[in-house]
């Protein structure tokens, strides 16, 4: 198996995820923007191959997943697990921090599946799960509820664009805050990225909503 890549792979869903699809054996690559965050994961699993990389730079970026094919070939699933998560009211941010969430939110992960996506499709076979939430926007939470917004549309863009070569390309839309213990504990929400992962093609679901 050609392995998982975990982009965003801090603690909480990220952990989660890379520990549920190592737990099937498949090789893993976890990407993100600092190595203090990469480390304790890593060492977690042990085997994993650990990149930083910052989702904004689009060379960065790429270069880190070129590594990944590099090393494990070409992905079996790419999860986009990075965003910006911040309380904020409509007109409270300037412009420039408005792009920047909307570049980490949105921008890097367009990025990311039209670097990976072409490999899988000329393979026939993959799959691009992209965080989502804010099943319904929130004004105190505007930047998150246009950004969430934008992954389901760049969600059902891909999928008509590369769906029928065999990619997968799902989200799964994460209604509440996440933490152990509760009804959002991360290792019950990496159970759909499995899911979406391993199901038929002729049963591919585009969204799961995790709710309490």
């Amino acid at each position: 198996m050609a392995g998982a890549v975990i982009i965003g792979a801090g603690p909480g869903i990220g952990r989660s995820v890379a520990h549920r699809f190592a737990k099937e054996g498949l090789p893993i690559t976890l990407l993100a923007r600092r190595s203090a965050t990469l480390e304790p994961l890593a060492a977690e699993l042990g085997t994993a191959l650990a990149l930083t990389a910052d989702v904004t730079d689009e060379a960065s970026l790429k270069a880190a997943l070129d590594t990944a094919v590099r090393e494990h070939g070409e992905p079996d699933v790419v999860v986009y697990n990075a965003a910006i998560i911040q309380a904020d009211a409509p007109g409270e941010l300037s412009v420039e921090r408005h792009l920047a969430a909307w570049s980490v939110n949105v921008v890097g992960a367009i990025t990311t599946a039209a670097h990976v996506a072409p490999g899988m499709a000329k393979r026939g076979s993959g799959t691009i799960i992209v965080t989502g939430g804010m099943p319904e926007a929130v004004p105190a939470y505007t930047s998150l509820s246009l950004g969430k917004a934008g992954v389901r549309a760049l969600v059902s863009l891909l999928d008509k664009e590369f769906g029928p070569s065999g990619v997968h390309v799902a989200t799964v839309t994460v209604a509440g805050p996440v933490a152990k213990g509760t009804p959002f504990d991360p290792d019950d929400i990496a159970e759909h990225y499995w899911r979406l992962h391993t199901q038929p093609r002729e049963d591919w679901e585009q969204e799961i909503i995790h709710t309490a």
